[in-house]
């Protein structure tokens, strides 16, 4: 590994460790929690299954451990995105990516948005856990992806977030700045989706993003040191 600068660190500090493809396997995960530990990653980002194994990894560290709810596509009810959230808390986890209710978003059914959001907002925070609101952005439109964060701000969200990965489609330095320009200072921005290099990081965080999910860490950091 090569040996961390100040700016490999900082750039370590704004990447969440994904992993969520169905077919990850513990090995696969456990690899992920360490090239976490090892880098310094702000979080490692699983599919709820493995929490449990990720809290044991990360356990006396300071990486944090994200999982995401209603994934990937948002559509399931809110009860059970609280009933997941509820788990996952109870298993370790500490930061949660949900999903919003993307086809009633592009419904204009915005109450029914905001109450799914708020009502994991609720559970989260009563546990201690962030959350960030995965909007989809390459199935919206801009004035929905407007409508998206202004509705996660109400509800009480701490970011927004771009995309599942699971789209045709992931983020984009321009739907980053729409966001960062719809939310201002009171959210972060998270983007994920087809990030890969250091600089399409540098191009996301120039455009407001605050913290990146990516697959590409680990590669991202050590392009950071030289």
């Amino acid at each position: 590994m090569t040996s961390p600068t100040p700016r490999a660190r900082a750039m370590a500090r704004l990447i969440d460790h994904t992993i969520l493809k169905p077919e990850a396997t513990r090995a696969q995960v456990e690899q992920i929690c360490q090239q976490a530990l090892a880098h310094g990653f702000a979080s490692v980002c699983v599919n709820p299954y493995w929490v449990p194994l990720v809290a044991a990894e990360l356990a006396g560290s300071d990486v944090s451990v994200c999982t995401v709810v209603g994934f990937p596509l948002g559509a399931t009810s809110t009860a059970a995105k609280v009933a997941e959230t509820g788990i996952t808390l109870g298993d370790g986890a500490r930061e949660i990516d949900m999903v919003l209710n993307v086809g009633a978003l592009r419904s204009g059914d915005l109450d029914i948005v905001q109450r799914d959001i708020a009502a994991v907002v609720e559970a989260a925070h009563g546990g201690g856990a962030i959350v960030k609101v995965i909007l989809e952005t390459a199935l919206l439109e801009d004035a929905q992806k407007l409508s998206a964060c202004r509705l996660a701000v109400t509800a009480g969200a701490d970011f927004v977030k771009t995309s599942t990965g699971f789209a045709a489609s992931g983020a984009t330095v321009e739907d980053v700045a729409l966001m960062r320009e719809a939310v201002g200072l009171a959210l972060g921005v998270k983007a994920s989706g087809g990030i890969r290099t250091l600089a399409d990081v540098e191009r996301m965080v120039a455009a407001g993003a605050t913290r990146i999910g990516t697959s590409a860490g680990v590669a991202i950091v050590e392009a950071a040191a030289l």
